[in-house]
């Protein structure tokens, strides 16, 4: 059943005179341009002008210092300070813990149905391979004015000519080789804020996250999107207050400058937003996920309460590519909230599709497609499924005009059971960090044992190699070629007589209807490898319908590694190929009790992949570096060479490759 989110009639009559009372408004001065409401209709897309905010570039600055700083974390100031483990010391509620959501509780917990599928597409040959950002150019960057973040989150995006790659919480532009262009920027200095923490006052600016990126070949532009939520700058306190901000490309060099739009999303009723009820007031726009068809460019988000506990349901925002490419004063931005949407349920996590070489669905006035998946709890879901949603947004050449008249819906399709995958186990090695928590005998300034580095109060000495984090199930990187949806998701899976964590994948074939979208499965897939997992699945497709997915491999053979697999309709998966082997351990933080009790063991939360011609460019996280304890408490404590930060070691890998 197609699911209309929008009277699109009666909101073109209240948008014309809504926008002939704004203009009115604005002439008189009466309305603050930077939120103007546009229209707003129960059951209707919720519409505001959102003026410009200003410019971003590239800015040169040196890296800090190699030692370990107080506070090393970003905090939430509402839980205790820093440090932790055995109670003496509570542990920190972390600024990271409030985003990147998820509403799943245990892993590993329900059966996998599916199991090991097809490998018949033709391997891809790995054109060119380097290491993108790192930890410690996140912490480094901006003089050292910097937190330490776990996960990396990966938007990395490219034209063939350029890469480009943002990390939480930094980017850097590199050329088709793997040559750097540029130093590594903090995304705080990018968008014109505050550093995240000055060194020498203790204030702190905005906490910035969840970046990604995409280059639009019609317009020749960039697009850059974050979520910033503000804080009170002596405190740290989350003010309540976030927005997307969205960076755009004055020219096709993402070196130049860049225009500055953004978005509030607390939903709370102020700055324009809708009030959507969320408990302790505002809510939050986590997990921003960005698309484009050949009119709109689109943002997803997983709305929760930023304070509290609930999940409202995926926000959809729509923007006019061409405003945004030519750098306008002020812009429209178009809402749809999809609370109770699919099939009374909450969409959950709706990622706009991409499509390669300009092939763009013209049907319905212009329509931009989604898709999204129905097992994790803020689906209303049990934690096993075999339904997707397919989502179309119509009449998107509106975008265009002075009063958009949209319709969203989605229809709902089976497929092959899928479930909440386990978390990742990884092969034996060195972990100096949690060998540093454990240990009571090394010298230090402040007594005998390493953790004697980090806390005030003694924590547990009972760390072991910690497991990854794999993710909900949840849909991610969504392509649309040769008129045909193509995603996929990480899944529970038997594979070698055992439950691990695989990927699940998806060729649909859409079509408007009378009634609303229907849609038919080509194709779908799931595949793992015996012993060892593949998590956060990203794919992109050429124009032919060569697809590549990109995932990280870990588990009993595998130390962290990024890896990748072709994939067509005709031949479904191909064989596990691997861009660069991981050198040890994951060794973060948020894998550790003494950090957070139960530790949440953070893992590339997405990767990305994009087509370019007939080349893909793949981006996932893996563990460059290895070291042992000795090593690790050598010289600046956890720098183990210049190799790593005493808290955490992730890399990124980018690689070129022909399907």
């Amino acid at each position: 059943m197609f699911n209309y989110l929008h009277n699109h009639k009666r909101a073109a009559r209240f948008q014309l005179l809504v926008v002939l009372t704004t203009l009115l408004a604005l002439v008189l001065g009466v309305f603050d341009l930077s939120t103007t409401l546009v229209a707003s209709a129960a059951g209707d897309g919720y519409a505001r002008l959102i003026a410009s905010g200003g410019t971003a570039n590239f800015r040169v600055t040196a890296d800090g210092s190699d030692n370990y700083q107080f506070p090393e974390l970003a905090t939430d100031p509402r839980g205790a300070a820093e440090g932790g483990g055995s109670g003496v010391t509570p542990t920190p509620r972390l600024a990271s813990q409030l985003t990147n959501r998820s509403l799943t509780q245990s892993k590993g917990n329900y059966k996998a149905e599916g199991n090991d599928d097809d490998k018949g597409a033709p391997k891809a040959k790995l054109n060119t391979s380097f290491n993108g950002l790192n930890l410690r150019n996140q912490r480094l960057a901006n003089g050292g004015n910097q937190f330490t973040v776990e996960p990396p989150d990966q938007g990395m995006c490219s034209n063939g000519t350029y890469v480009m790659e943002s990390v939480n919480d930094v980017l850097r532009v590199y050329d088709s080789a793997g040559n750097a262009l540029n130093a590594v920027t903090d995304l705080n200095s990018f968008y014109g804020y505050t550093a995240a923490i000055n060194r020498t006052t203790g204030a702190r600016g905005p906490f910035v996250t969840d970046p990604s990126c995409f280059y639009d070949a019609p317009t020749q532009r960039w697009f850059q999107a974050v979520l910033t939520l503000d804080v009170n700058p002596v405190t740290g306190t989350f003010t309540g207050a976030n927005h997307l901000d969205v960076a755009v490309s004055t020219t096709s060099n993402p070196l130049g400058s860049w225009n500055i739009y953004r978005i509030p999303v607390q939903d709370d009723g102020t700055d324009g937003t809708p009030n959507h009820g969320c408990s302790y007031g505002p809510c939050i726009g986590d997990y921003p996920h960005i698309g484009a068809d050949k009119n709109g460019f689109y943002i997803t988000t997983n709305e929760y309460s930023l304070f509290g506990p609930e999940f409202i349901g995926a926000q959809v925002y729509a923007f006019s590519k061409k405003a945004l490419a030519a750098g306008a004063s002020s812009i429209t931005v178009v809402q749809f909230n999809t609370a109770g949407a699919v099939a009374g349920n909450p969409g959950f996590t709706v990622i706009p599709a991409i499509s390669p070489d300009s092939q763009y669905e013209n049907d319905g006035g212009g329509t931009e497609y989604f898709l999204s998946s129905m097992a994790a709890p803020e689906a209303n879901g049990t934690g096993v499924d075999n339904r997707l949603a397919v989502w179309a947004l119509t009449n998107t050449s509106s975008l265009n005009s002075s009063a958009p008249n949209l319709k969203l819906g989605n229809n709902v399709i089976k497929v092959k059971s899928y479930s909440i995958p386990p978390a990742a186990d990884q092969k034996a090695g060195d972990f100096p960090l949690g060998q540093c928590i454990n240990d009571t005998t090394t010298p230090t300034p402040f007594g005998p044992g390493c953790w004697q580095y980090f806390f005030v109060g003694e924590p547990a000495h009972t760390e072991v190699e910690s497991t990854l984090d794999s993710s909900d199930s949840r849909m991610q990187q969504v392509y649309f070629s040769q008129h045909k949806l193509w995603g996929a998701l990480g899944t529970g899976l038997n594979v070698g007589g055992a439950t691990k964590a695989g990927i699940a994948y998806y060729i649909i074939e859409p079509a408007l209807s009378k009634g609303g979208v229907k849609a038919e499965l080509a194709r779908q897939g799931q595949f793992g490898l015996a012993n060892n997992n593949l998590t956060y699945p990203a794919m992109a497709v050429t124009a032919q319908g060569k697809a590549v997915i990109s995932f990280t491999l870990t588990g009993q053979d595998y130390f962290p590694s990024a890896a990748f697999a072709t994939l067509n309709q005709e031949d479904g998966a191909g064989k596990i190929q691997i861009a660069a082997a991981g050198l040890g351990p994951q060794d973060g933080f948020s894998g550790y009790n003494a950090f957070g009790n139960p530790p949440r063991p953070r893992w590339g939360d997405y990767g990305a992949a994009v087509a370019v011609g007939n080349k893909i460019w793949i981006a996932s996280e893996y563990i460059g570096q290895t070291c042992t304890l000795a090593q690790y408490t050598t010289g600046a404590i956890g720098s183990c060479g210049g190799t790593r930060v005493s808290l955490g070691n992730w890399y990124t890998r980018i690689s070129q490759v022909t399907p």
